[in-house]
């Protein structure tokens, strides 16, 4: 089985993509896989020339702007078509520290179907850079998501995490439809529901050195409104197993 995927969706991210991969690359055992949404600063074209020197980088080129989710989903599946065993979720922006890999590494060894780089462990707020609005909206937000789905967790929101392979092949990855930000608190609520263990680790966040920020108030209206549909279809999922056991057992009676 091969080892480790670091799928980093992008959208002109020519200027820190190169020194990214090369940072990830320092580590023994990870490929990382660009998605890239119809990048138009000549982003592709970078990891094209990465690519002709190693077999350790891939690329999937995207016809338009289709959103973070789908981009991950569509590296999860591409992965998992080539026996990856651990798939990194990684932004191509800087923010992120490649150093950080190998850490998620040792827990996922500690059999935990999800690890998720949090930014606010043991009562502190590990972001550099960031004003204090951006830091209230985001520190509330996971506070938010984690009360309505019942989950104890500090940073449902944060894109620096590690699946397992177990736990993506449990999960069906075409009923996940969140695009944005939210996409993040729909996979961990979906790998806990699954019931496999969410564990967090703590990183230290860095605001983007290059490009701009793809936050708009749409991604932040569907981060507030999925918690809710998820909790939602979790209670029609009970109850369609308890008809479902009904049914099951009047048939056995007669």
């Amino acid at each position: 089985m091969r080892k480790y995927l670091v799928v980093m969706p992008t959208l002109n991210e020519r200027s820190s993509l190169p020194g990214l991969i090369e940072s990830v690359l320092k580590h023994d055992g990870f490929h990382v896989l660009v998605v890239d949404d119809a990048s138009t600063d000549g982003t592709p074209e970078a990891v094209r020339t990465i690519m002709s020197t190693t077999e350790r980088v891939s690329l999937m080129e995207r016809p338009s702007k289709l959103g973070l989710g789908t981009a991950y989903i569509t590296g999860f599946k591409w992965g998992l078509q080539r026996g990856f065993r651990y798939f990194i979720e990684m932004d191509a922006d800087g923010s992120h520290n490649p150093d950080a890999l190998p850490w998620f590494v040792k827990e996922m060894e500690k059999g935990f179907g999800l690890v998720i780089g949090s930014r606010y462990m043991n009562e502190t707020i590990s972001v550099v850079g960031w004003d204090f609005r951006r830091l209230l909206l985001s520190k509330c937000g996971n506070i938010y998501a984690s009360m309505i789905l019942g989950l104890r967790l500090t940073d449902l929101t944060s894109g620096f995490r590690c699946y397992s392979v177990q736990a993506l092949e449990a999960l069906d990855l075409d009923r996940v439809h969140s695009t944005g930000y939210s996409f993040q608190i729909e996979m961990a609520y979906r790998v806990d529901a699954a019931g496999f263990t969410v564990h967090e680790m703590p990183i230290i966040f860095y605001e983007r050195n290059y490009g701009s920020s793809k936050m708009s108030k749409r991604i932040v209206r569907e981060a507030a409104v999925l918690p809710w549909r998820l909790r939602v279809e979790r209670m029609f999922d009970a109850l369609g197993r308890v008809v479902s056991r009904k049914k099951h057992a009047k048939e056995i009676s007669g």
